[in-house]
């Protein structure tokens, strides 16, 4: 039986989540892309849904802070990159500090073993931070989608089916099977579609 395609990406709506995410290695001049777009998002009632790895989710952090905007922050283990976070965050943050087993078992299906490693050979720390992916695409309860994903990784892809989008491709791989729009800063043009299509521009 041939395999079902994945439904066809919904279209982001604003004062929706999004999921911010990308690399650690994300380039300096690009993270400041980040916090101008996540502020803008912020602003314009968008909710981030991020993981505070150093990078590209801690300058999504910076932004929607920057921007007064509210930020859901899942983590693999209590204290993730505790020292990244900023003083009044009040109520404006929530925390999920470690995946349900709902996420794990779900990210199980997604990982691809580019290393070698098949899921039981991963340590446990390696499967919290992608079994944290599931939560940032699809909530805390798994059963809301994020509206989008905006993101950076090296290879500019959408569906985390190049090794070089590292273990930001879980988070895309389960974006593109649930059918959720997904926004690569890696393509220039997709940070004008950004601002233009996520309701911005004026903001």
């Amino acid at each position: 039986m041939a395999e079902c395609a994945p439904p066809a990406p919904r279209s982001p709506r604003a004062g929706a989540a999004y999921a911010g995410i990308g690399s650690r290695g994300t380039p300096a001049a690009t993270l400041e892309v980040i916090e101008s777009i996540a502020a803008r998002l912020a602003r314009g009632g968008w909710v981030l849904r991020t993981g505070l790895s150093s990078g590209a989710d801690q300058a999504f952090y910076r932004g929607a802070l920057a921007g007064g905007g509210e930020i859901e922050l899942y983590l693999p283990w209590p204290g993730f990159c505790a020292e990244a976070r900023r003083e009044g965050e009040g109520s404006r943050v929530r925390e999920l500090p470690r995946p349900s087993s709902a996420a794990h078992a779900l990210a199980a299906r997604f990982h691809r073993a580019w290393d070698g490693r098949a899921w039981a050979q991963l340590g446990e720390g390696d499967r919290a931070l992608l079994a944290r992916d599931a939560h940032q695409v699809l909530g805390a309860q798994l059963d809301a989608p994020a509206a989008c994903v905006v993101c950076w990784t090296p290879d500019g892809g959408l569906d985390g089916s190049d090794p070089r989008a590292e273990g930001t491709g879980q988070a895309l791989r389960i974006a593109h099977h649930h059918g959720v729009l997904v926004y690569n800063l890696a393509r220039p043009e997709h940070a004008v579609r950004v601002i233009v299509e996520l309701g911005t521009a004026t903001v």
